[in-house]
C-alpha cells in the first residue's frame, strides 16, 4: 500500500499521539516520579549509544575544513540567538511570552546530526565536513546551550543559571557520551548490525521526555494558557525564522567563496536545530517550569525543517553531476526524523 503524500512520517504521528495521550491522561504523583526516573535513564542510554556510534575517522576527515565549520557554528550559536532577540518586537504580538521563551531556547540549540548529514548527502554536498560540523555542534552545544540560555533566556525570567545547567548536562549527557566513545571499540560493530536499537532508543527517549513534559504542563494548565491565535502566530514565526536562516546561510556561503558542495553543507547544518538534544536539555534547563510550552516551538520547527530541507535537497541534487567535484558521495538513506 502506497503511503499518502499528505501523511506525516511515523515518528511525527507518534509525537502527536504522545501529546494527545499526555493531554488526556497526564502522569501525576508517584506515576510522574517513576516516568521522570525512566526518562532520565533512557536519555543517558541515548547519549551513550550516540557516543559509541560516532566515527572518529569521519570527524578527522572533515575537521581540516575549519572555515566551513566556523561558519556553521557562528550560524548555529550566534546568528540564531541574535535573530531571536532582534525579532522580539515583531514576535511578541504573535505569540505568548512563554512561547517566545521557547523560541529563544530553540535558537540556542545545536544543529541536528543524522538529518543534516543525510540531506547533505542526498544533495551531493560535502558529507565528511557535514559529519564533522554536525557532530561538533552537538558536542559544543552541551556547553554553549546552557551558557546561551543563561544569557538570552534567563534574562527573560526562565531557566537556570549557566554553571549549574552546564554541570547538570555534563552529568546527564556528556558523561554517558564519553562512556560510549570509550566503549566504541567493543560495541561499534554490534551497533552497526543493530541500528534499529539506536533508532528505538532515539525515538523512545524523546517520546518519554515529551510525555513527561506535556503531562506536567497539562497539569499546570497548558492548554488553558495557549490561545489558538497564539499557536497560529507561532507557526508564522517559525516559518519566517527558518526562511531567514536558509537565505542568510546560502547568501553568506556564496559571499565567502565556498563551492557548491560546501554551500550545501553550510545550509543544511547551519539552519537546523536538534530535537534529540533539545528535548532532554529542556528537561534539565527548565526543571520546575512549564517545559511543554518551552519545547512546543522546537517540535513544530523540527517538522518544518525536515519538510523544507527535503525539498531543497532534491533541488540541489538535480544540478548537473559535473558541478559536483568527485561525483556524488554515498547517500545516507536513513534521514532520522527524531534528530
Amino acid at each position: 500500500m502506497v503511503r499518502p503524500r499528505f501523511l506525516p512520517d511515523n515518528f511525527t504521528l507518534l509525537l502527536v499521539t504522545t501529546v494527545l495521550v499526555a493531554s488526556l491522561l497526564p502522569a501525576k504523583g508517584q506515576v510522574a516520579v517513576s516516568f521522570n526516573l525512566i526518562t532520565t535513564l533512557a536519555i543517558g542510554l541515548l547519549f551513550f549509544l550516540h557516543g559509541a556510534k560516532l566515527s572518529r575517522e569521519a570527524v578527522v576527515q572533515g575537521a581540516l575544513h575549519w572555515r566551513l565549520h566556523l561558519t556553521v557554528l557562528l550560524a548555529t550559536f550566534v546568528l540564531f540567538p541574535l535573530l531571536g532577540l532582534l525579532f522580539k518586537p515583531a514576535l511578541l504580538p504573535l505569540v505568548t511570552p512563554d512561547l517566545y521563551l521557547g523560541i529563544l531556547f530553540l535558537c540556542t540549540l545545536p544543529s541536528t546530526v543524522q538529518s543534516s548529514i543525510a540531506f547533505t548527502s542526498v544533495a551531493r554536498g560535502n558529507v565528511p565536513a557535514a559529519v564533522c560540523s554536525a557532530s561538533a555542534s552537538n558536542l559544543l552545544g552541551i556547553f554553549l546551550t546552557p551558557v546561551l540560555v543563561g544569557l538570552v533566556v534567563v534574562a527573560h525570567g526562565q531557566g537556570k543559571g549557566s554553571f549549574e545547567s552546564i554541570m547538570n548536562i555534563v552529568m546527564q549527557l556528556l558523561l554517558p557520551f564519553v562512556a560510549g566513545q570509550i566503549a566504541r571499540r567493543w560495541i561499534s560493530k554490534w551497533l552497526d548490525k543493530h541500528r534499529i536499537i539506536l533508532k528505538m532508543v532515539d525515538q523512545g527517549s524523546i517520546l518519554l521526555v515529551v510525555y513527561t513534559a506535556f503531562s506536567e504542563a497539562v497539569v499546570q494548565g497548558l492548554w488553558q494558557q495557549l490561545p489558538p491565535l497564539s499557536l497560529l502566530g507561532l507557526m508564522v514565526v517559525l516559518t519566517l525564522l527558518l526562511f531567514a536562516m536558509l537565505v542568510i546561510a546560502t547568501f553568506t556561503s556564496r559571499r565567502l567563496g565556498f563551492n557548491k558542495e560546501d554551500e550545501i553543507t553550510i545550509v543544511f547544518c547551519g539552519s537546523k536545530k536538534s530535537l534529540a538534544s533539545g528535548v532532554p536539555m529542556a528537561k534539565v534547563l527548565f526543571a520546575g517550569h512549564t517545559v511543554g510550552m518551552i519545547v512546543l516551538p522546537l517540535m513544530l520547527f523540527h517538522q518544518m525543517q525536515l519538510m523544507v530541507c527535503a525539498v531543497l535537497a532534491k533541488r540541489y541534487a538535480a544540478r548537473p553531476v559535473e558541478i559536483a567535484t568527485g561525483g556524488p558521495p554515498p547517500v545516507w538513506s536513513d534521514v532520522s526524523p527524531e534528530d
